[in-house]
């Protein structure tokens, strides 16, 4: 056959081909109209999801998490995977393609059973090797697989699905990072503030300790006021002791979120900031945004994908397969002589293989495959329905904190003043020492529960940003 028609017979073959399975088609899952809960005031669009961090105008965190999606060692992983997976899409559309092997060789051959008389004197009988030979050789060898019913096409979609599948995985990993960062730092700012809340109770416990000393002095009162104050100044410096221990394992979460050592933040996170104030607007958008904001539902719908094109790699084996092998070599006895037009041969061949038993192992390979593009498309209803439930939560709890809040903030003014009402009453005696004390530890439990809610509120906000997708770039 020559090369002209052996390029003929492959382009026929080409276009007799088809592509066997099923062909795949995105599952249309319905989604609400809009989400049960109030409370979005903007469209999804009117905020940069992509960066939501920004919103809360906050450098120190807006800083910690560009380190974070720089340098964290699960997102470096994470990238590991999306490069193995686009070297598997190389190499399953390699299958496509002819294989072609360079061949090379030399013989030499010597042997004292040459022409000539046997030992008998008798002339030599059938064949004789010669007593000294050269052999030289080179050429290609080619074989290629023609995919005529699909096969390999289905293995190229499958690696392909595959691939962008791993790219959704590692921006699904960066949405989580973000979250967990923003959420971290949120909870250092809260307890650090707590922690000045509690600085500047035990400095008034001081003051209002030296006040009931100079009362116990002078008679009017008794030990028994002396030892409250005393308890109250314990449990204040107690209370510090623990959220001391609590700020420093926070600063150590957020150090190897970054992928540094748990050490590395202690100056940068440094007392004295502000708690994180929550930006006004809540960008919700609609429920059908989740299908195209969320990187773990996209991920779980290419998933589907690249199980429904194993579907067709399977069934490509119960149909013949067609293989072409070439080869073209030049053979001589010397060097010189080895590239000549006399020492050129050639051959090929064609080779027809179909499948007549195999104990059903085909067929049964074809049901376990669909059986994996159900579970797929399982799954990927699962995430729809999972990303409207964690978006509900979140904006369930973010408004009810943001109430919560709003009550906390009262019960502090109301706190405080009563405070002040009862030291005034024990210094001029109208009031026992207990009053003062039950008025100090209402106002510090209502101050560090709003310090809580301001951080609550916060992170509820965080979880929202993180449910709608949000925290990723292309």
């Amino acid at each position: 056959m020559t090369v002209a028609r052996a390029l003929a017979a492959v382009s026929l073959a080409a276009l007799a081909a088809c592509t066997v399975g099923p062909d795949y088609h995105r599952p249309d899952v319905p989604t609400p109209q809009a989400f049960s809960e109030p409370g979005a005031s903007a469209p999804a669009s009117d905020a940069d999801l992509s960066r939501w961090w920004l919103q809360f105008h906050d450098p120190v965190l807006e800083s910690l998490i560009e380190r974070a999606l720089a340098n964290n060692l699960d997102l470096e992983a994470a990238a590991s995977r999306v490069r193995q997976a686009r070297f598997g899409e190389k190499v399953a559309d390699a299958a496509q393609w002819p294989t072609v092997n360079a061949t090379g060789g030399a013989l030499t051959l010597n042997s004292d059973r040459g022409s000539g008389a046997s030992s008998t004197g008798a002339p030599p009988q059938g064949f004789q090797l010669p007593g000294h030979l050269n052999l030289y050789s080179a050429g290609f060898d080619a074989t290629w697989e023609i995919d005529l019913f699909g096969g390999v096409r289905r293995q190229i979609q499958e690696a392909k699905a595959n691939s962008e599948a791993a790219v959704w995985a590692r921006r699904d990993g960066e949405v989580t990072l973000t979250a967990e960062v923003a959420a971290d730092y949120m909870t250092l700012r809260e307890v650090q503030t707590r922690i000045a809340i509690g600085e500047a109770e035990l400095a008034r416990q001081g003051d209002i300790g030296k006040l009931v000393g100079a009362r116990r002095q002078a008679g009017f009162v008794t030990n028994l006021d002396v030892n409250q104050q005393t308890s109250a100044t314990a449990t204040a410096a107690a209370q510090l002791r623990q959220l001391d221990a609590q700020e420093r394992t926070e600063i150590h979460a957020i150090a190897i979120l970054l992928g540094e050592p748990p050490e590395t933040l202690e100056p940068t996170l440094a007392r004295g900031a502000a708690q994180v104030a929550s930006p006004p607007i809540l960008p919700t958008g609609l429920p059908s945004d989740l299908l195209q904001r969320r990187p773990d539902i996209r991920e779980a719908e290419r998933k589907l994908a690249a199980a429904n094109a194993e579907i067709g790699v399977q069934t490509a084996g119960l149909y013949p397969k067609l293989d072409l092998l070439g080869l073209a070599s030049f053979a001589a006895p010397t060097v010189g002589n080895l590239f000549s037009s006399q020492s050129f041969t050639s051959a090929g061949a064609g080779l027809l293989t179909a499948p007549l038993f195999n104990a059903g192992k085909t067929h049964a390979a074809i049901g376990e495959a669909r059986e994996e593009a159900t579970q797929a498309q399982l799954a990927y209803r699962t995430a729809i329905l999972g990303a409207l439930r964690d978006a509900e939560d979140a904006l369930a709890r973010y408004r009810s904190e943001e109430a919560r809040r709003a009550q906390l903030a009262q019960a502090v003014g109301a706190a405080a003043n009563s405070l002040a009402i009862a030291r005034d009453q024990y210094r001029v005696g109208l009031v026992t020492f207990l009053n003062v004390y039950t008025a100090e530890n209402t106002l510090l439990g209502a101050r560090d529960q709003l310090a809580q809610s301001d951080a609550q509120s916060a992170e509820d906000l965080v979880s929202l940003y993180k449910a709608l997708g949000g925290g990723w770039t292309t």
